[in-house]
């Protein structure tokens, strides 16, 4: 359990970021289908950019 505590505090920002951009595009789907799925790859790209960019913990 304390290993699971220390991973999800470990990755606090990144799941706070994942829920944030799925609450978003869900969002924009349920106003209008397609500008759901167009938001929801453009927080993908913008993630895959941002870890790139982020670097890691070594």
């Amino acid at each position: 359990m304390k290993a699971l505590k220390n991973g999800v505090a470990a990755y606090a920002a990144e799941l706070a970021m994942a829920a944030g951009a799925a609450l978003v595009s869900l969002g924009a789907g349920m106003i209008y289908l397609p500008a759901g799925v167009i938001a929801a790859g453009a927080f993908l790209l913008a993630g895959a950019v941002l870890s790139c960019l982020g670097g890691g913990r070594a």
